[in-house]
């Protein structure tokens, strides 16, 4: 039986446009998305909304929710939230462990979010690249053997990156540009990478 997995960077973030909001962040680490991040969101659900996608993972990180969220609205589907597709925990850029929105300040503006699911990787920080590229491995390992539905998962760089390689390998560029999206198809069981590139560029 077939599989796919499309996954997909989040849009454009808020301190990437405006770094000065970084200076009085109540939560540094969890900016939301940027006006066009909204707009490049709303691009990734109507390239996605005549998909047949049975499940949404996403970073519990407040850009990948949003970005997530116009996707889960066009498929009525709910959004389990995944910590071992989150954010690298990486020291260099983050003083501490990154804080992210609570479930009582989201809960209210994005009702899709299925918080009966529990994640189930917690990253440490900090973490080496070593050690995100072993829990994306893990996790989506994890993922694969408990849902075989059709999968979309949005998260980070690296997590995408860490994802796409334990799925097919070393072996293709995985571009990971904001919103970027990549199909990765199972046949015979084979990952094989189909698409893989900015989403305003794949039709």
């Amino acid at each position: 039986m077939s599989q796919i997995i499309w996954l997909a960077r989040h849009a454009n973030r808020l301190d990437f446009v405006h770094p000065e909001w970084f200076n009085t962040a109540p939560r540094r680490y969890d900016p939301p998305i940027s006006d066009n991040g909204t707009i490049q969101a709303q691009q990734l659900a109507q390239r996605l909304q005549r998909e047949k996608i049975e499940y949404i993972f996403a970073s519990p990180f407040l850009r990948t929710i949003q970005t997530a969220y116009p996707v889960a609205e066009k498929l009525n589907l709910r959004i389990k939230l995944e910590a071992g597709l989150g954010e690298w925990h990486n020291p260099e850029w983050m003083t501490a462990k990154p804080e992210i929105h609570p479930m009582n300040e989201l809960e209210s503006l994005y009702p899709l979010i299925d918080w009966s699911y529990r994640s189930q990787i917690l990253p440490q920080y900090p973490e080496t690249l070593a050690e995100v590229n072993q829990r994306t491995h893990q996790i989506i390992n994890l993922l694969t053997q408990q849902f075989f539905g059709n999968l979309l998962i949005v998260g980070h760089a690296n997590s995408i990156m860490g994802v796409a390689q334990a799925l097919v390998g070393n072996k293709f560029p995985i571009k990971t540009y904001l919103c970027s999206l990549t199909q990765i198809v199972k046949q015979d069981h084979q990952w094989l990478l189909v698409l893989n590139g900015d989403i305003s560029h794949l039709n």
